[in-house]
């Protein structure tokens, strides 16, 4: 489903170039679930970003889904992320003017795949039903990152990338929401790579790597 081959990234500061990632190899089977641990600042979110084809590497190879991202125009890459990934930040980046169960549709509506059915089962098992014809400032912190988890898996995609999803929450919501979207990554079939800090979240997931000084080891 997604593969890193001799990825290299760096950015440019005033004391000179900053090895973000150096020579990152990594492979995510589908269906397969996938913890990226590391400390602030070790490239982490860089590579998530490589990932959904935001960014592109210096050096190395990215694949998702069959197809190179590094040999991909940027409207080809918008049209991938469209149709194959689901993305869910540690901000919520809702629609303020949007309602709940609109923000719930957004996504598959873009992706042209909306199943009212699932739709339907997402409302119910992220605890929204009462709350359909809400705005996201209604609603607690807990209930937007549902919310917004829901939002990504409606097209059903092969991918979820998740970037510290529960680093907003407190430790009983964070927990919760953890077991739903691991629940529903599960049903929804979808792969799953998840940024954290925190061994506690990776420790349900398939497999855990550690991300330091550009290196996965």
């Amino acid at each position: 489903m997604l593969e890193f081959a001799d990825v290299h990234k760096a950015y440019a500061t005033p004391q000179g170039p900053l090895t973000v990632l150096d020579g990152v190899d990594l492979r995510l089977a589908a269906g397969e679930s996938l913890a990226l641990m590391g400390e602030s600042g070790s490239g982490k979110s860089t590579l998530l970003h490589l990932a959904a084809g935001l960014d592109l590497p210096d050096r190395g190879e990215v694949h998702l889904a069959g197809q190179a991202i590094t040999t991909l125009t940027e409207p080809a890459r918008a049209r991938l992320r469209r149709e194959t990934l689901g993305l869910v930040f540690q901000q919520f980046h809702l629609v303020p003017s949007l309602t709940a169960f609109d923000n719930l549709r957004l996504q598959a509506r873009l992706a042209g795949r909306e199943q009212p059915d699932w739709t339907a089962e997402l409302v119910e098992r992220l605890g929204l039903s009462g709350m359909a014809k809400r705005y996201p400032e209604q609603l607690s912190g807990g209930q937007q990152q549902r919310l917004a988890i829901g939002r990504a898996l409606a097209p059903r995609p092969a991918l979820l990338l998740a970037d510290e999803p529960t680093g907003n929450l407190d430790e009983d919501t964070a927990d919760d929401v953890l077991a739903l979207l691991l629940a529903l990554v599960r049903d929804s079939g979808c792969s799953l790579l998840m940024v954290t800090h925190s061994p506690r979240v990776a420790a349900p997931l398939d497999r855990c790597l550690q991300l330091s000084h550009g290196h996965i080891g």
